[in-house]
């Protein structure tokens, strides 16, 4: 019954205002004791619901069809990729095996939060089950540190490619890449497991509003019951670890990279540079944009839609940016997605050369 009534108050108050938790007291915000004015029980919740983008009215449509647009040009640039470096017997080197994995997991990692967000637009109110949402936040993360993983991995590939050329393959085997690999997949797991399970064991009551467009863990802390101060430094101490890990050991290789290309004649240089000025401005790219939401986050008196839609912009745009940034700055990969596509042209056009001769 305390929940129904929850889920009254909740509807009660978007329809009146559009904004479930506007003119709520910090108190019944946050959530932080389990008795509000002597009338709140511990009672876990059953469902969240995903505020997300509810005060933007009709723009909710333009930004749907935006974002719907990006998510078809995700799926269609990273599938591309990966069929690419399966099938064409050019594309053999390390690289590609590393760039079609990094495809993988932005496919998948898109798909975990954007797929809820555009059902989100189109719907009064969206809900999710408490497991469903862990679910997501699971792998909301665990996605998004694994795919910095695998840029450091080839952040290392291209140090080995560059710095140490006749080892390159007597170093990269078959053995020693699905070892990065699963390495890579390992770390995610491991800045994620604990973080996860801490707010799955968490006790949620009162108001069950997520005001985020996915379970993210800072919204969803702030609906636990007791205090989550440990929670807090346990998340921030594992993202710190993901974040600076990765981030130190790709700008250690490339400030080896660096330092042998500048012992390197002019040609040597341009095509040194060459090989790894794609995954450069990728890293650059993504941790650019992540520092950005960080500081948004925390710097400016910028309103909860404007944070949400540089949230959804920031999990979009890397994984949607890979495959052009890819595609144009190397040349094989480019001319092997060309041939691909002049393939399926003359496939699609002699059936009707075929009918037109017969008739």
């Amino acid at each position: 019954m305390l929940n129904r009534f929850f889920y009254i108050v909740e509807i009660s108050l978007r329809t009146t205002t559009g904004s479930p938790r506007s003119h709520l007291p910090l108190s019944a915000t946050n959530h932080r004791s389990s008795s509000v004015n002597n009338t709140w029980e511990t009672d876990g919740v059953t469902f969240f619901i995903i505020q997300g983008l509810a005060n933007l009215g009709e723009k909710k449509i333009i930004l749907f069809v935006i974002l719907l647009l990006g998510y078809i040009i995700i799926l269609a640039g990273n599938c591309m990729i990966i069929f690419v470096t399966l099938t064409d017997p050019k594309l053999t080197s390390p690289m590609y095996f590393f760039l079609s994995n990094l495809s993988f997991v932005d496919i998948v990692y898109t798909t975990t939060t954007i797929p809820n967000m555009l059902s989100g637009f189109l719907t009064h109110m969206k809900t999710i089950s408490i497991p469903g949402c862990f679910l997501q936040m699971y792998f909301f993360i665990h996605l998004a540190v694994t795919g910095r993983a695998i840029l450091t991995v080839m952040a290392y590939d291209r140090y080995v490619a560059i710095c140490n050329p006749l080892r390159y393959t007597a170093v990269m085997t078959r053995h020693v890449r699905l070892l990065l690999v699963a390495g890579a997949w390992g770390f995610g797991a491991f800045c994620t497991i604990l973080p996860c399970s801490m707010a799955w064991h968490r006790s949620y009551c009162g108001l069950n509003v997520v005001r985020h467009s996915w379970c993210d863990p800072s919204s969803v802390r702030l609906l636990a019951c007791g205090d989550t101060s440990v929670d807090n430094i346990v998340s921030i101490s594992f993202g710190l670890v993901a974040l600076l890990s990765t981030g130190v050991l790709i700008l250690t290789s490339y400030i080896l990279i660096g330092v042998n290309i500048s012992k390197m004649g002019v040609n040597q240089r341009l095509k040194a540079f060459a090989t790894c000025a794609a995954h450069l401005t990728v890293v650059s790219i993504s941790y650019g944009s992540a520092s950005f939401v960080y500081i948004s986050y925390r710097v400016g008196n910028f309103s909860p839609e404007v944070r949400i839609i540089v949230s959804v912009l920031y999990a979009a745009l890397t994984p949607f940016l890979n495959p052009i940034i890819y595609s144009l700055r190397n040349r094989e990969l480019r001319e092997s997605i060309w041939r691909i596509l002049s393939r399926l042209r003359s496939t699609a056009v002699l059936p009707r050369k075929d009918v037109n001769s017969q008739s």
